[in-house]
């Protein structure tokens, strides 16, 4: 076949198309007249390519047809269209999920900080297991105060950030274990619980509370959401219901990678306390209540938006056009 001549017969056309395809807005004419010229472009096409597959001319076509397909297709979304959903739909429904299993995190977790404080604060043999009176008395009046104001805020806020979207990413991706939330919260808890009893046998707990509770109150909430999300995982492949398991932990997972991306968020917010806030000199009521009124702002997202989004059928997974099929169907 002479590429030169067959171009020339089909090249008008051809040229329509792309105008068609290029244009801002089509009639109805215009709209059928670019579907018909699609067609017979791709036979054209594939004509080309059974004779000169890497010809300029193949190249030049294809590009005309990519053109013209995402004209008649369209987009599939609007990408602000999608942030705004992910904000005000998709991520309040998912964390509105966990609030239970969030809240069920914190309490085992203030039961077991608790513990720990209680026996550390009032048991002088447990204090100096685990740290001599030197070494406690040198934490609680220098090493914990000074953690938090012994490097530039912005560094350390970046630090704060990146260690605890760590954990609450291990969190999320390792909680089909079934081990490693419990490992996580009970390491955490032990930790906070022997610090807040080392500051109450020396008689300081305000002290410890007065640096803790204003970042420590969203903080600590991110890292039980995290522990929740990873227990969803664990349980529906654990009891998966009336789905496979292969299904029900998909949907979890893609479900609860939407709270990883929004705890990215959670946990932003919490560091810029950590590192602006907790070692500011604002009087403490200040701090604590700076930091109460960004976990107040987080339930009332949940509650408020999640609620409404979760009572609507919203659980926080992917579209059923992005997330694909679920079932073999003819």
């Amino acid at each position: 076949m002479d590429m030169d001549a067959f171009s020339a017969v089909n090249g008008d056309k051809w040229a329509r198309l792309h105008e068609l395809a290029a244009k801002g807005r089509l009639s109805g004419r215009e709209a059928d007249e670019l579907l018909a010229l699609y067609q017979s472009a791709s036979s054209n096409l594939s004509l080309i390519r059974s004779i000169a597959p890497e010809s300029g001319l193949s190249a030049s076509l294809s590009a005309t047809l990519a053109l013209a397909r995402t004209r008649f297709t369209g987009a599939r979304s609007n990408p602000m269209a999608d942030l705004a959903r992910f904000f005000v739909v998709a991520l309040p429904a998912a964390f509105y999920r966990l609030t239970w299993l969030t809240l069920a995190c914190g309490l085992a977790f203030v039961a077991i900080g608790a513990a720990f404080a209680l026996w550390i604060g009032t048991s002088p043999e447990a204090l100096r297991a685990v740290a001599s009176e030197a070494a406690a008395r040198q934490y609680v009046e220098e090493d914990f105060i000074d953690y938090y104001s012994e490097n530039p805020a912005a560094s350390f806020a970046g630090a704060v950030w990146t260690n605890n979207a760590w954990i609450s990413a291990q969190a999320v991706a390792l909680g089909i274990t079934g081990i490693w939330v419990p490992m996580i919260l009970y390491a955490n808890a032990q930790g906070v619980g022997i610090a807040a009893g080392v500051f109450a046998a020396a008689g300081k707990s305000d002290v410890f509370f007065s640096y803790i509770l204003p970042h420590g109150l969203m903080e600590l909430t991110a890292v039980f959401i995290a522990c929740a999300a990873g227990l969803r995982i664990f349980w529906a492949m654990v009891s998966p219901g009336p789905r496979t398991r292969g299904r029900a932990v998909a949907e979890e997972g893609r479900s609860l990678i939407t709270v990883a991306l929004g705890l990215v968020l959670v946990l932003f917010a919490s560091g810029l306390v950590e590192a602006y806030v907790t070692p500011s000199p604002l009087p403490v009521w200040a701090k604590i209540g700076i930091g109460a009124a960004v976990l107040a702002a987080y339930w009332v997202y949940v509650l408020v938006w999640g609620r409404r989004a979760y009572l609507a059928g919203e659980r926080g997974d992917l579209r059923r056009e992005d997330a694909g099929y679920a079932e073999i169907s003819a």
